[in-house]
């Protein structure tokens, strides 16, 4: 049995692209993408009639259009898994609790005109107070959120307490700020500082029984997924499916909630105030959220003049 067969008796494996070919391939659960996965799908030839059928739906609506590109791979990659896609808000909504809840409601209507029920979707909201507060009433709608662009204890806990289904560290992005912060090229696996985050998030939801799920993101290399067998989902690129599918080898689980429920962890309340100190008091976050926003929405922009030139 390779490592990714035994990985998934661990943990439940969503594919982080938007790429339906390679869907296909691995047979993932779930599926995630993001402004960049798409805009990358985008430009594939044989993927091209999705965004066609988005621009003629839309007719001169940029904003319907966008949504309707999105919505289009979401109902594509559904056609080849069991389980939820997860798509995403824009970027620029990060700051916005009423623009994200709207957008929120156009997606799920979309799905529901093409005959995809809520429960198959995640919307993926920006971990920003703001995006707590979305995710907090979208929740109480039936609209379940996948919090992205996480990087902190505050902002996982936050989350969970909002209600939200899911979250997603990112593993590899608190790894690049570390090793550009500390000059170090690599860690060991068991000391990479993102391993390190999402463990102790992990630890602090299961000890105090939260039920949003934990779903490690944002991988540089396999040896990160290995060493977060055991959380409830790992979202992994195509590459490390590919090279988890060609190794061979024991893998243990290392995330235990039966461990987690016996440590010693002081639960911390937190207030919009709290939010943003814990955010603010934590350099690699704070840069790698606004970072994070940033690119996104650059690659939103990107895709519309794509689209634009097609109009």
């Amino acid at each position: 049995m390779n490592k990714f067969e035994q990985l998934k008796k661990h943990t439940t494996i969503v594919a982080d692209t938007g790429e339906i070919d390679e869907i296909k391939k691995y047979h993932p659960t779930d599926a995630t993408t993001n402004p960049s996965l798409i805009l990358k799908a985008s430009e594939i030839e044989e993927y091209k009639p999705l965004i066609e059928e988005a621009v003629s739906y839309g007719k001169s609506d940029l904003n319907l259009i966008i949504a309707k590109v999105f919505v289009n791979f979401g109902v594509e990659i559904l056609k080849h898994i069991p389980g939820r896609v997860s798509t995403e808000v824009d970027a620029r909504l990060s700051f916005d609790v009423e623009g994200s809840i709207k957008k929120a409601r156009q997606y799920i209507d979309l799905y529901k005109q093409a005959g995809i029920d809520k429960e198959r979707i995640l919307i993926k909201l920006a971990s920003t107070w703001e995006g707590v507060l979305a995710a907090s009433q979208l929740e109480k709608e039936g609209i379940h959120c996948n919090m992205t662009l996480m990087f902190g204890l505050g902002q996982a806990i936050a989350s969970a307490e909002a209600g939200a289904t899911l979250i997603s560290p990112f593993v590899g992005r608190i790894l690049d700020w570390y090793k550009k912060a500390e000059g170090k090229d690599s860690y060991p696996p068991d000391e990479d500082p993102g391993v390190i985050s999402v463990t102790k998030i992990f630890n602090y939801y299961k000890k105090f029984g939260y039920k949003t799920q934990i779903m490690g993101a944002s991988f540089r290399n396999v040896d990160e997924v290995l060493e977060l067998a055991g959380s409830d989902l790992l979202t992994i690129a195509p590459k490390f499916l590919k090279e988890l599918t060609e190794a061979e080898g024991n893998v243990p689980k290392k995330l235990s909630t039966d461990k987690a429920e016996k440590m010693d962890i002081e639960k911390v309340a937190v207030d919009e105030k709290t939010f943003r100190w814990m955010l603010n008091d934590e350099a690699m976050a704070t840069e790698k959220l606004a970072e994070g926003i940033r690119n996104f929405a650059k690659d939103t922009v990107k895709l519309e003049k794509l689209i634009e030139g097609m109009l």
